[in-house]
């Protein structure tokens, strides 16, 4: 049986990992659109915030390491633009720009999601949102140096003097007051 998974890092990574536990002659093949298979996305504000200084320790594992470890073909970089259910088989877009087909007997897709900012403007102004960074899933650069954040709020943490903050002193005022 010949599975491909469309999406990797937390269902992807995980369906395919569950899957080799069940099966262990199954062709497993995971296409993750990004450059990354797995990190450690709950470490992600960690980072941000100069805990955890490396980014390459929020790398759980790497398209090499699940081969060698689980026998699963991982091809990072490698957007599926195209499902034919009736042919099973879908279309990729590789690294190198070019698309070619890959059948499967079974499909599943473990797609992630991007945040969704609210558009209109919370009754005693402009969005809650405004102005806030956003950040890819896992940062791209090797460091963070460049932080648009002072000290990323660490107000008064006991680690550093307190800094000035772009967001407001009161959890309760970032929350939109109504939707």
């Amino acid at each position: 049986m010949k599975v491909v998974i469309i999406g990797g890092v937390a269902g992807g990574a995980s369906a395919a990992a569950r899957l080799r536990r069940l099966d262990e002659k199954a062709e497993i093949m995971v296409f993750e659109r990004g450059e990354y298979i797995s990190y450690a996305n709950c470490g992600l504000p960690y980072h941000v915030g100069g805990v955890i200084e490396e980014r390459d320790e929020l790398l759980l594992m790497t398209p090499e390491l699940m081969k060698d470890r689980f026998n699963i073909d991982v091809r990072v970089r490698s957007e599926v633009t195209a499902i034919d259910r009736a042919g099973k088989s879908v279309e990729v877009k590789g690294p190198d720009g070019k698309l070619y087909r890959e059948s499967y007997d079974k499909l599943l897709i473990a797609t992630g999601s991007s945040p969704l900012r609210p558009a209109a403007p919370s009754p005693g102004g402009p969005s809650p949102t405004a102005g806030c960074p956003r950040y890819p899933a896992c940062p791209p650069s090797p460091s963070l140096s460049a932080r648009p954040f002072p000290a990323y709020c660490r107000r008064g943490n006991g680690r550093s003097a307190p800094q000035a903050c772009p967001f407001p002193s009161s959890p309760a005022s970032w929350l939109p007051t109504a939707f």
